[in-house]
């Protein structure tokens, strides 16, 4: 094998510009000392919260081998990319001429092959998962395939469901873990396992405080549709809680020195007499061992990025986007099937209302929460902006070119952080009334009209159209914003079939032993559909569950 070597330079700093996921690309500052590059560092990068870490991680590659011919970063391939491209900029301004050379290969570390409790994927419900656990006094291993934390947790936006909590309490919400239970179970189609919606709405305010004491922020509240009460909890500034939950966790995981491997798969659980005793894995470079474990905690996402997967379950989506990462692809759903695990609700597939056209980027439900209206091709309204995401995504593939268009104005952008980021990733056309009425397609006298009625409702409290509920302010000023949107799949409702104690039940009802699941890969929490800022509580929770469970089981196995 040859890697590139730098050679040829003095001690200088050089500028390199690549584009990565934002449309102003990302500014690098490469320091190359002795023919070699010593430093990376950012100069500006406005890239996704949770793939600003690929830019580091790519640096630290072609630091350790200097060279350019290094792997992207599964799920920040453009970020990847485009920090490659800049550093590629930076070495041609400089005058550096690239030599191969042989690159020695070095022995490997030995890693454990034992532990306590192996959790299988690093999104939300795993770190939740391994921290607990390790809290909880297990020798835990968290196994992740990709080399980014977060899994899909990262893409997650509006905020997390909880009911009865300091924060409401503090900005006067009146809300209760009953009136969570409720409207779940509404938006659930009454389709959810009623036993999990309960341990959801009871533990919500707690796990709040547990995010909170470990760094996460979620000291602003919003709402999303099917809610009757603002519960969703969110990063100061409406700014995206996934990347600010991960961000916390991963931190926590740090600190607390767990054992993190990244680029490790999980290939398959490994059945004992009894019980679930380990995990075969295979790391990046095809190596294949097994870790014992006492207890497995299976966290590895649903299936929305598995196109054939989610055709099989429900044939109705064949042909949809997904808004997920490229690695939720339901392997752990197979991997528990393969050891007798039941499944629930696998057809139960949720798609998310407000997705960019012809894009996969997603649009927050907490842009509508804070007043954006949605509007057809003629500008008129067409449903509640805030029903629940499968009356919303129903409404819309109904309308003329299977789009619709979301409005917001200068208030909204200026309030949530995340409307701001869609304006300037390029997402939002601007303009004045006239402006978007032309970007619609649609005349500006007819979309005037739209909105001085919307107006008219939020001014009286009364949506005579649509019987909307939610109406917090009325869409004003010379500037407004426009996105053309569409469905795609975003959340898979059905997974493995779990008790209230995050146990993964086989197909006779009973749990398997030392098996335990959270998150996504689960189904029965959510029923026929759920609603937004659930999926955050969900993750948490049960992932916390399992892990405490799991360190306990742990404990009782000689």
């Amino acid at each position: 094998m040859f890697t590139l070597l730098f050679s040829g330079a003095s001690a200088e700093v050089y500028e390199g510009t690549g584009l990565g996921y934002d449309k102003n690309g990302i500014i690098l500052d490469v320091e190359i000392t002795n023919n070699k590059i010593v430093d990376i560092k950012v100069k500006r990068a406005k890239e996704s919260d949770f793939a600003t870490p690929a830019i580091q991680e790519i640096a630290k590659k072609v630091i350790a081998t200097q060279s350019l011919d290094v792997d992207g970063i599964s799920g920040a391939s453009l970020t990847s990319e485009g920090t490659k491209e800049a550093i590629e900029e930076a070495v041609s301004k400089s005058g550096v001429t690239l030599t191969a050379v042989a690159v020695q290969n070095t022995k490997a570390v030995e890693l454990p092959k034992e532990a306590d409790v192996v959790v299988i994927g690093a999104g939300g419900a795993g770190l939740t998962s391994a921290i607990a656990a390790h809290e909880k006094g297990a020798k835990v291993i968290l196994i992740e395939k990709t080399e980014l934390l977060g899994g899909n947790t990262n893409y997650a936006t509006a905020g997390l469901n909880a009911a009865g909590t300091k924060i409401q309490e503090k900005l006067g919400e009146k809300d209760s873990p009953e009136l969570f239970y409720e409207d779940t179970m509404k938006g659930g189609k009454n389709k959810n396992n009623k036993e999990l919606v309960k341990v959801l709405a009871n533990n919500s305010s707690a796990i709040v405080d547990w995010l909170i004491e470990r760094g996460a922020d979620l000291s602003e509240l919003t709402s999303t549709g099917g809610q009757s009460a603002k519960r969703t909890h969110r990063p100061t500034g409406g700014s995206a809680v996934g990347p600010n939950i991960i961000s916390a966790l991963s931190k926590t995981a740090e600190n607390e020195k767990i054992d993190i491997r990244k680029g490790t798969k999980a290939i398959a659980l490994v059945k004992g007499k009894n019980r679930i005793v380990g995990v075969k894995v295979k790391e990046a470079d095809g190596k294949e061992y097994t870790i014992k474990a006492k207890a497995v905690i299976v966290a590895t996402g649903g299936f929305g990025a598995n196109a054939k997967m989610v055709e099989k379950y429900n044939p109705k989506l064949k042909g949809f986007g997904s808004t997920n990462s490229p690695a939720i692809v339901g392997d752990g759903i197979v991997m528990v099937e393969k050891v007798g695990g039941a499944l629930v609700d696998m057809n139960e597939i949720q798609t998310h209302p407000t997705v960019v056209y012809k894009k996969t980027n997603m649009i927050t439900e907490a842009v509508r929460g804070e007043g954006a209206i949605l509007v057809n091709k003629d500008g008129k309204r067409f449903i509640d902006e805030l029903e629940t995401r499968d009356v919303v995504s129903k409404a819309i593939l109904s309308q003329n070119g299977k789009s619709a268009f979301l409005i917001f104005d200068e208030g909204i952008r200026t309030k949530l952080k995340a409307a701001d980021g869609y304006v300037k990733k390029g997402f939002a056309v601007e303009g004045t009334l006239e402006e978007i009425a032309a970007k619609i397609g649609t005349d500006a006298k007819t979309l005037e009209a739209t909105l001085n009625k919307y107006n008219e409702a939020v001014k009286n409290k009364v949506d005579s159209e649509f019987n909307k509920k939610n109406l917090p302010k009325e869409l004003t000023g010379t500037k407004y914003y426009v996105i053309e949107i569409s469905p795609a799949v975003h959340h898979t409702m059905g997974g493995v079939r779990i008790n209230t104690n995050a146990e993964v039940l086989g197909k006779n009802g009973r749990p398997i032993k030392g098996l335990y699941a959270a998150g996504e890969v689960t189904g029965g929490i959510h029923g026929a559909n759920r609603i937004g800022g659930n999926a955050v509580a969900d993750i948490t929770i049960f992932g916390k569950i399992a892990g405490e469970n799991a360190a306990t089981y742990s404990k009782s196995v000689k």
